[in-house]
């Protein structure tokens, strides 16, 4: 059996936003343990160009949701950029998981060769969807989830090479 785009991207953002929320639980406990405001570690930037770590989990959650819904074609679920607290952010990804898990695998079938359109402010960007998932997606998605997890890291909290891989299966 062939692995399908599906295969290759929904179950790997839902164990990605488990591995998140957990590295996300583990900032706020380090955060409450050592007396940091959460604001410091919720407003943390790399560089002063690059986005706080709540826009990192919504480029997360943008960019899996994108995927179900330009390949899988099922209707997109909007999500407002409002998040500011570790809670917020917590909700924004179960409710990105919970509409991951309802996306069904049939959807992705026979779409490897459609032409799936991304928009972006420069204009539209036509991708063969293989190609989007596999070199586009997956990349976007691990970018994001590894600017949360080196957010977090250089602000101290004990976080692991284990902690941004989860529990293998």
């Amino acid at each position: 059996m062939a692995l399908s785009l599906y295969d290759a991207s929904i179950p790997l953002f839902i164990r990605g936003f488990d591995n998140l929320s957990a590295i996300l639980e583990k900032g706020r406990a380090f955060a409450d343990e050592k007396g940091i405001p959460h604001s410091e570690l919720l407003e943390a930037r790399l560089i002063e160009d690059m986005a706080a770590l709540p826009a990192q989990i919504q480029r997360c959650s943008d960019t899996a949701k994108g995927t179900a819904v330009r390949v899988g074609q099922v209707a997109n679920v909007a999500m407002a950029d409002t998040e500011t607290s570790f809670d917020d952010l917590q909700a924004r990804i179960a409710a990105t998981v919970a509409f991951l898990k309802a996306v069904p695998a049939e959807s992705f079938e026979g779409r490897e060769d459609a032409t799936v359109t991304l928009q972006t402010p420069k204009g539209d960007v036509p991708f063969v969807a293989r190609d989007y998932v596999l070199g586009f997606v997956l990349p976007n998605f691990f970018f994001h989830l590894t600017t949360a997890y080196a957010l977090l890291r250089m602000k101290g909290v004990p976080l692991g090479k284990l902690d941004y891989l989860g529990t293998v299966r």
